[in-house]
């Protein structure tokens, strides 16, 4: 089993930029992508960005030329840097560890945009 420990959140105005951390321990062997789903309030939780062990990379349309997503293989962790946020950004952020044939989540970090 692995653990998924996020990090980043918080309150931000509109036109500000967060970094998201999040950090895998435990049975990592296996993990193929890692990446970041967010559900706001009374929705689905919807994918924001993913990436694989190799570096290909996937946004969701939404979060196109506003997020980056970034993995540090040494440290076992995988990043997103926010920026341009805006106020319908806001939701929980939840961070995503893909195997072949099952996935684990972390808890999840707030993201408020507000002014």
């Amino acid at each position: 089993q692995v653990q998924l420990m996020e990090s980043g959140g918080g309150l931000v105005q509109p036109g500000g930029s967060l970094r998201l951390s999040c950090a895998a321990s435990g049975s990592i062997i296996g993990i193929w992508r890692m990446g970041w789903y967010r559900q706001a309030p009374g929705k689905q939780r919807n994918l924001v960005a993913t990436i694989t062990t190799g570096g290909t990379t996937n946004y969701a349309d939404f979060v196109k030329g506003r997020f980056t997503i970034s993995r540090d293989n040494a440290k076992n962790t995988v990043y997103l840097q926010m920026n341009s946020l805006k106020p319908e950004d806001t939701a929980v952020y939840y961070c995503n560890a893909a195997y072949t044939t099952t996935a684990y989540w972390g808890q999840g970090t707030q993201v408020t945009v507000s002014s």
